[in-house]
């Protein structure tokens, strides 16, 4: 059930982590500036550093393989338990 979930919200969640990810790499960004304010070094511009959006296709920090892997693994783990269990009742 949960990698069916997966596969029908995987449009949704590439739009929605490629903002968080991006307000994300925008606050690091900021806070080093801000950091390199108060140290009294050289300050650096922003926009030169941006990444331009026609550029490419930037790999994300969370992708959605390691939500499915995650899914998997404990789908089968939660199966390995119930059957465990379903032969210890058989046994008993």
């Amino acid at each position: 059930m949960a990698l069916v979930g997966l596969g029908l919200i995987r449009p949704k969640f590439d739009v929605r982590q490629s903002q968080i990810e991006s307000r994300f790499i925008g606050r690091r960004q900021s806070s080093i500036e801000r950091w390199r304010r108060q140290a009294g070094l050289e300050e650096i511009d922003l926009a030169d550093s941006a990444v331009d959006p026609a550029a490419g296709k930037v790999g994300r920090i969370v992708p959605l393989w390691t939500l499915a892997s995650t899914a998997t693994v404990s789908a089968l783990g939660c199966g390995c338990m119930l059957y465990r269990e379903w032969r210890k009742k058989q046994n008993a």
